[in-house]
């Protein structure tokens, strides 16, 4: 009898303890998530880096338009073709009233946009992913000689808007050039191939990335921007997926990066390129209410006008220099 009375006294003053202590683990657990969320989120905003880790090259599977952009085209459509049969009535010579062909949304213009990321040469051969998205500086100089020898003229995304807006004439064979994530290799490789030749092009800056290892310095940007040769183009803040995300997200990643861009070099950034090629309705939106002018896609094409100023089509030289180049923009469609 005493040895089970001791034993219901033991337990008895060790019961309190077994709950202090589960409650304690427990709030200890909850602090260690809590600690490694902030630590997660405090690496994903300032040391990790979606462009370099391979995971751009999921962009080459953004090739076709998203159905909920397709049935908005579609409804845009509509609409103009109401207004221009409503208000495309004329009178022809004998005084009798015919209605006008409706014209197209808009004039599309063939304007190829080149799409290039890496401009370097690569040190390490087995880096498949980042040799899939580099080009060289000698294939990049070659690609600009042929285009010049065969007549193109370079013009920025302001021009391209100025253009489908019906604000300038359409200059013969023009070209865009477009780098993406604003690497720091454009600026020692890519920028002084641009300016030996005075050929204009837009470098997309991802804002957030500025100073961060691989990526241009803010000093860099300010120069590019400063000497008007490439205009700057915004890329997010963070070089995030934005189709399907929230709209406080894509609405930070979209407004901010024009904002911040905007302060450090002092003047207007107008273009807009989605990270990946990833982008739907709520997405061009957005990019509209932001301001900006124009957006690009990563969808094959040449053909730009007014329904796609939002998601411009564009190419992967893919190496091409010479006749092959030009054959190939030749039949681009």
């Amino acid at each position: 009898m005493v040895s089970f009375q001791v034993n219901r006294d033991e337990q008895g003053i060790h019961i309190p303890h077994k709950h202090f202590f589960l409650i304690l683990s427990g709030v200890i657990v909850v602090i260690l998530v809590i600690v490694g969320i902030f630590v997660y989120r405090y690496f994903q905003a300032n040391y990790y880096d979606s462009s370099t880790n391979g995971s751009e090259i999921a962009e080459v599977h953004q090739q076709t338009i998203p159905p909920d952009v397709k049935q908005e085209i579609k409804q845009e459509i509509k609409q103009e073709m109401k207004i221009s049969t409503t208000s495309g009535i004329v009178k022809n010579s004998t005084s009798s009233p015919t209605t006008v062909q409706y014209a197209s949304v808009s004039a599309t213009v063939r304007v190829p946009i080149l799409m290039y990321h890496y401009i370097e040469y690569l040190r390490d051969k087995n880096d498949k992913k980042r040799i899939s998205l580099n080009t060289t500086p000698y294939t990049l100089e070659e690609e600009i000689k042929t285009l010049i020898g065969a007549g193109y003229n370079f013009i920025t995304n302001t021009e391209l808007a100025d253009l489908i807006d019906g604000k300038t004439n359409l200059p013969p064979n023009p070209i865009l050039l477009t780098f993406d994530d604003g690497y720091r290799d454009f600026y020692t490789d890519a920028y002084p191939i641009l300016k030996k030749y005075r050929v204009k092009a837009t470098q997309y800056v991802i804002a957030g990335f500025l100073d961060r290892n691989n990526h241009l310095l803010t000093p860099q940007l300010k120069e590019i921007a400063k000497d008007g040769l490439v205009e700057i183009g915004a890329h997010t803040v963070h070089h995030v997926w934005l189709k399907g995300r929230s709209l406080k997200d894509v609405s930070n990643e979209v407004f901010q990066s024009r904002e911040i861009l905007e302060h450090i070099i002092n003047m207007p950034v107008v273009s807009f390129a989605y990270p990946f090629g990833a982008f739907d309705e709520q997405t061009i939106q957005i990019v509209k209410d932001a301001g900006f002018r124009t957006a690009t896609s990563t969808v094959p094409g040449i053909e730009q006008n007014q329904i796609n100023r939002f998601f411009l089509y564009r190419l992967r030289p893919g190496g091409r220099t010479g006749q092959a180049l030009l054959n190939w923009l030749g039949q681009s469609k």
